[in-house]
């Protein structure tokens, strides 16, 4: 009777301290909100005061200097600086580079359009007219007569008002001159989607080609796209691009240099975009498919993302040309120019994700935008059930960090269905006995074992030994691993991380880390990178708020890696892949765990919105100090011998014009002049 007693006892203080929790949690929340709406306040005010106002050009001053500062700091010298702006110099000239200098001369020119490919394909290339200006259209037209592959047609659909009817003439004009050009006015303006539709019905090649009435194409698009189809058998095309400024090319405001076919990234944000060509039998269905669409109205604003979602998801063979060979123009009006010229594109766009993902099974979700644009946006899963988180923490003394994230987890986590072990690994310290006891008591007494992993004391330190030890013990049905100098900041970072695990196609999934500074510590990890050519973290060292490349800093998106300081993953897919290789017992072991799940067919996924702070080598020295750089340079020997064909391959995820001596996506700047792939 007493036994139970006792045990009611402990299960009504255990419901009362979760109890307890929640409402301090619920508390906590309201109290930011509240903060948040009253900061905004302020913020408001500040803004509209003409003092505020007038002070701009001497804040701007300011904040060059500040950035000037910071630079010197993360640079560590100033001749890191010097450095640095020489570089930049160099990758400034490599700009140039992406223009018409990128086109073909004449020799080069005369190859690509006597090459026979074994498959001729015709290309029927569909652009709807409306009330063009004349320079723009001509100069779109001609781009696509430029063209090094000789077999296309341009497909031209009119909808302009009787306003603009010299859009009509002049594509006459063109189309009585090359048979390839095929014109039809259009009874009425039926919008981009039916417009484009329209432009199909005229269309007869293998394979269609999407282009837009006031852009450029590269004279060598269609030879490169044909060249990987006969390659590779592409069935769907997508290359580089750059926006551009008024009537010239060069005067580029932004280049796009994309990563391969990444569905997370898709979802997210329409990094695809242009040049989209692929092959017509896609619209056609099969035995079990219907035809399908090439745009729906309902979309007009997001047809294309709306298009490329559905064809890739019938694709066979996605194929990226990470060159720069489509050019946007800018301009008033234009989508690239400002995305509130079409308003209506933010709400199609989340429609166009929204049946997407339906058609993939998922029932309950949220679309909402990011910070970094209206139409790149965060998705939130629906979590299945209530599964049970192991966090596997190794631990050797460090009581002061372990502590932290001990209490970090506890106080600030929303998830409530997780449990702790501690891979206890040589302390000697009396202050970590101490900690080790007051888990016995405290709160968290009933979810916290510190398990002895029994390592000899003349035995070096291996991370993945100590991993697969504490996964072994777990009870979840998801593992969770974390370094010991890890401190929690966003509430509801489990779940974040969890939405993803639980995908059947995902693997590892990665949380976004920071130095104490606030300056990005993880962001997800890029194959080939850095000075041994091994793997490295992107957008290192940039501000925590830093959006990233073309907004990456703001999605959850695939990667080849994701670091193990804080690394969830379902555990029959850890058992799956023989867990982390003991060989490699310090460095690269938790990329060679996610490079075996992708070798298994699995994503490894990085969301941002799963944040924690990351004391970084708190609990051991730096990888390239004393006899640490034997071990270190050994261990990248197996890696590149194991993952050599991988590394030699380049990470899908990434793009071959950027550095692998830098991680914030500048450009490569060695070789620049040869980055034409023949």
């Amino acid at each position: 009777m007493d036994d139970d007693r006792r045990v009611a006892t402990r299960e009504f203080d255990a419901l009362a301290r979760e109890k307890l929790k929640s409402a301090a949690l619920a508390e906590r929340v309201a109290v930011l909100e509240n903060e948040k709406r009253e900061l905004e306040f302020s913020l408001n005010r500040i803004k509209s005061n003409p003092l505020w106002k007038a002070s701009a050009p001497a804040r701007a001053v300011m904040h060059w200097c500040i950035r000037q500062i910071d630079r010197v700091r993360n640079q560590g010298s100033l001749r890191g600086v010097i450095a640095r702006i020489r570089y930049k110099k160099k990758e400034r000239q490599a700009f140039t580079y992406y223009g018409t200098a990128s086109f073909p001369d004449e020799e080069e020119r005369k190859r690509e359009m006597q090459e026979k490919f074994p498959s001729m394909v015709k290309i029927s290339i569909l652009t709807p007219l409306y009330n063009t200006p004349e320079k723009y259209l001509r100069e779109m037209i001609e781009s696509v007569q430029a063209q090094t592959y000789q077999n296309w047609e341009l497909c031209l659909a009119d909808g302009s008002d009787k306003d603009h009817a010299a859009v009509g003439l002049i594509a006459r004009e063109y189309a009585d001159n090359d048979e390839r050009i095929i014109y039809r006015h259009l009874p009425e303006n039926k919008g981009i989607s039916g417009n484009t539709n329209a432009c199909l019905t005229l269309a007869e090649g293998d394979y269609i080609a999407l282009l837009d009435h006031d852009d450029v194409l590269h004279p060598s698009v269609l030879y490169d796209y044909v060249r990987e189809i006969n390659e590779q058998g592409a069935d769907y095309l997508y290359c580089d691009e750059a926006t551009f400024k008024g009537d010239d090319i060069n005067r580029m405001i932004t280049m796009h240099f994309k990563p391969d076919y990444a569905i997370d990234n898709l979802r997210a944000n329409n990094y695809i975009c242009h040049f989209s060509m692929f092959r017509r039998s896609l619209l056609e269905g099969g035995e079990v498919e219907e035809p399908m669409e090439l745009f729906r109205p309902q979309y007009d604003g997001s047809q294309d993302h709306d298009m490329i979602l559905r064809l890739t998801d019938r694709a066979k063979k996605i194929v990226h040309v990470p060159k720069l060979l489509y050019y946007w123009r800018s301009h008033a009006g234009s989508t690239a120019s400002n995305i509130e010229a079409k308003h209506y594109a933010i709400e199609a766009a989340r429609g166009a994700v929204a049946d997407h993902l339906r058609r993939h099974g998922y029932e309950h979700f949220q679309i909402s935008s990011t910070r970094a644009f209206e139409t790149i946006f965060k998705i939130s899963y629906e979590i299945q059930g209530e599964p049970l988180i192991s966090i596997i923490i190794p631990n050797s003394d460090h009581a002061k960090d372990l502590k932290r994230l001990v209490d970090s987890i506890y106080t600030r986590s929303t998830w409530d269905h997780y449990e702790i072990i501690v891979v206890e690994n040589g302390s000697k310290t009396q202050e970590i006995t101490n900690l080790y006891e007051s888990f016995e008591d405290g709160p968290m007494r009933d979810r916290i074992r510190v398990l002895d992993f029994h390592r000899a004391e003349d035995e070096p330190f291996n991370f993945s030994s100590v991993i697969n030890f504490g996964v072994r013990q777990a009870r979840g049905q998801y593992v969770l691993l974390m370094n010991n100098d890890m401190e929690v900041i966003t509430i509801n970072w489990m779940e974040e991380m969890l939405m993803y695990a639980q995908r059947a196609d995902v693997g590892a999934v990665g949380a976004k880390l920071y130095f104490p500074d606030r300056k990005i510590q993880h962001a997800g990890v890029v194959l080939g990178l850095g000075a041994h050519r091994t793997a490295g973290h992107v957008h290192y060292r940039q501000a925590g708020q830093n959006l990233g490349y073309m907004g990456r800093l703001c999605y959850a998106q695939d990667m080849s890696a994701v670091t193990a300081a804080c690394l969830l993953v379902e555990r029959k897919k850890y058992d799956e892949v023989g867990g982390f290789d003991e060989r490699l017992a310090v460095s690269l072991n938790d990329v060679d765990f996610c490079l075996k799940l992708r070798q298994k067919g699995y994503l490894n996924v990085f969301t941002p919105f799963a944040e924690l702070t990351h004391f970084e080598s708190a609990s051991r020295g730096g990888d390239l100090e004393g006899a640490n750089a034997a071990r270190y340079e050994k261990e990248c020997e197996r890696f590149r011998d194991r993952w050599n064909k991988e590394l030699e391959a380049g990470d899908p995820y990434y793009n071959p014009n950027f550095s692998l001596d830098r991680s914030d996506f500048s450009l490569r700047v060695e070789g620049y002049s040869s980055l034409r792939v023949q």
